[in-house]
């Protein structure tokens, strides 16, 4: 079958166009392919448990009863080692697990520290 000479040139634009609106649609116009948008969701979930468990972290600490000098010890302590103090202390194990969570240790240790 024969193309008319015409609708080439317009085959073309469309073609074009196309990949133009695509390229600027995911560069500048904000959009994901599916893979990226499950990723995000998951990280999203992700800081907001361990924003969640921190709470719960900073509480255990206050029902310490050596509450006063472990925090002492935290708060002189350098921001990348206060997870370990958290962790020790036990106040990143959450009530029915059997081990502390790092990210929860760290965001609680930053908060204790910031109190």
């Amino acid at each position: 079958m024969k193309t008319p000479e015409w609708l080439r040139p317009g085959l073309y634009g469309a073609f074009l166009g196309a990949v133009a609106i695509a390229i600027v649609g995911f560069s500048w116009g904000g959009w994901v392919t599916g893979g990226t948008a499950r990723q995000q969701a998951a990280d999203r979930a992700d800081t907001a448990v361990v924003a969640a468990l921190a709470g719960i972290c900073v509480d255990q600490s206050r029902r310490d009863p050596l509450v006063a000098e472990r925090v002492t010890a935290l708060k002189a302590a350098a921001s990348y080692g206060r997870a370990e103090i958290v962790m020790k202390n036990g106040w990143a194990t959450m009530p029915g697990t059997k081990d502390p969570s790092r990210q929860v240790a760290s965001a609680c240790g930053d908060r204790i520290a910031s109190s």
